[in-house]
């Protein structure tokens, strides 16, 4: 009997024991708070290079920038968050991803670097990504079925208990559904469209509707958006937050999982794939008990179907020359001086303002013009608020002849805006007199002239007086300055001995 007895208590020792290693695995996230993930090894000439961190169960306070890699070019940020409840406990985690476009192919080497992520640093690089040539077609990812047996992991506690019985859960009908959304079904070739990859749901579809490997499907979804023929510009800072928004007089929330403005470099049509989304669908217990997760994960998948958009061909140009910049465009020009003598520099701007592909806007074309010198541009981007940008040619210009300087016939640049359907030709609207001066200077212009469009530093400049001083005039006046510092304190020095011999 006492043999039995201890068979027993062993027995509920160990079922005890395997009962909190299961609690344990449960409620304890695994790894530590901060992690770096690699990128590829490879990636086409066409895709995306990803350098990330995962941060996990805290929020985001501070972290350094993403280092720059030689060879790619920063194409935006990512970052996603998910939130698992576990044994009656929430854990979440963030995942921060920066994106990097290559310029070619080839092979190059990613430097060692390290990134500060709330006080903790990790350290990563020192590897190669090979860019290969592009690929043609990116077959679309297999998706679950949507009828799939659920994934249910098998330990200890099923072997006690059983696993959950689908029949006693409920499926509550959700309102779900992914979107591929082009805000123009058709424009030129040149002229920006914004597609964007969105999922809506409604506020109450929240409590059974969550993400599913997230951190995976997200980059080949984006990867299945990448177009050859055109130009892509990502959002800035891609960040998947949900709004609210009206869509067929319901209020749902969108989340915006990624978003590109394409701009077409030929006539051919921009096709994208249908997508698919893999998401985790609860089901509801019918009978809830106190204590016990009332849900159990399946998964569902939503479908966006595929999107064209027309490309159309710009109309031939009367009189033939370079390609046209396609956009909305205005001139913004300004130059640095109000008065100008022959052999003596002066900057001019040659600014272009608006909505288009201002990456590629090529600098203005320029006419010959015999007597004059011409140096630069430089060039300059700028963000507006509200949207659009600012693009800004700096020249430096040498008149070496007195007499009239028109720079409508020097500075020309054609545009073509997708609106009106119109060719245009964005001119200077300056027209110059250059009064008898010195004369023509051999080399570049004089450093003199170095920011003349600023409005506080260029008038400083043209005020400043042109005599020549000794290279140790600031080594003297430190001398005269000591000298004087010396003589004060001498004389408090004196003044102190008087006035406490005074006292005595």
């Amino acid at each position: 009997m006492t043999k039995r007895l201890k068979t027993i208590a062993l027995q509920f020792l160990f079922i005890i024991f395997l009962v909190s290693a299961d609690i344990l695995c449960w409620a304890q996230p695994e790894g530590p708070r901060v992690a770096l993930v690699p990128g590829p090894a490879s990636v086409p000439v066409t895709g995306i290079y990803t350098l990330a961190f995962r941060l996990r169960g805290e929020a985001l306070a501070e972290y350094s920038d993403f280092p720059d890699l030689e060879g790619f070019k920063k194409a935006g940020k990512t970052s996603t968050t998910t939130t698992q409840l576990v044994a009656g406990q929430r854990f979440t985690e963030l995942t921060l991803t920066q994106r990097y476009a290559p310029y070619g192919e080839g092979d190059y080497a990613i430097k060692p670097f390290q990134l500060t992520v709330n006080g903790v640093r990790v350290r990563g690089g020192g590897t190669t990504v090979h860019v290969g040539p592009a690929v043609v077609a990116v077959p679309p990812a297999k998706a679950p079925a949507a009828d799939a047996a659920p994934l249910q992991g098998v330990g200890a506690l099923d072997q006690l208990f059983g696993k959950p019985k689908p029949a006693l859960y409920f499926d509550v009908p959700d309102r779900g559904a992914l979107a591929l959304e082009a805000d123009r079904r058709q424009v030129f070739v040149g002229e920006g469209v914004r597609v964007a990859l969105s999922f809506y749901l409604r506020p109450a579809d929240q409590a059974v509707l969550a993400f599913h490997d997230f951190d995976d499907q997200l980059p080949r979804l984006i990867g299945q958006l990448r177009q050859t023929t055109a130009w892509e510009v990502p959002a800035a800072e891609q960040r998947v937050l949900p709004d609210t928004v009206r869509r067929g007089g319901e209020l749902l929330l969108r989340f915006r999982l990624a978003e590109t403005t394409y701009y077409p470099l030929t006539a051919q049509p921009l096709r994208f794939p249908p997508l698919a989304l893999t998401m985790t669908k609860f089901r509801l217990l019918k009978k809830p008990e106190p204590g016990v997760d009332g849900r159990l994960a399946q998964y569902k998948t939503y479908l966006a179907p595929a999107l064209v958009v027309a490309v159309r061909p710009l109309p031939a140009r009367r009189g033939g020359g370079p390609p046209a910049a396609v956009g909305h465009y205005q001139l913004r020009e300004s130059i640095s001086r109000t008065e100008f003598a022959a052999g003596q520099a002066f900057g001019y701007t040659f600014g272009v303002e608006g909505r288009g592909n201002l990456g590629a806007l090529p600098p203005p074309v320029l006419a010959p013009r015999p007597g004059l010198a011409v140096y630069g541009p430089e060039v300059r981007d700028e963000a507006l608020p509200g949207g659009g940008g600012r693009k800004l040619f700096r020249y430096r210009l040498v008149a070496q002849r007195p007499g009239p300087l028109p720079l409508d016939s020097l500075f020309q640049l054609a545009v073509f805006d997708p609106t009106t359907g119109r060719y245009d030709t964005l001119r200077s609207a300056l027209r110059l007199q250059i009064r008898a001066g010195a004369s023509a200077p051999a080399g570049p212009p004089v450093a003199a002239d170095a920011a003349p469009s600023d409005p506080f530093y260029g008038p400083a400049i043209a005020r400043a007086d042109a005599v020549w001083q000794p290279l140790d005039a600031y080594r003297q006046a430190r001398r005269y300055a000591g000298a004087l510092l010396v003589g004060l304190l001498g004389l408090a020095t004196a003044g102190w001995w008087q006035a406490r011999r005074r006292a005595n």
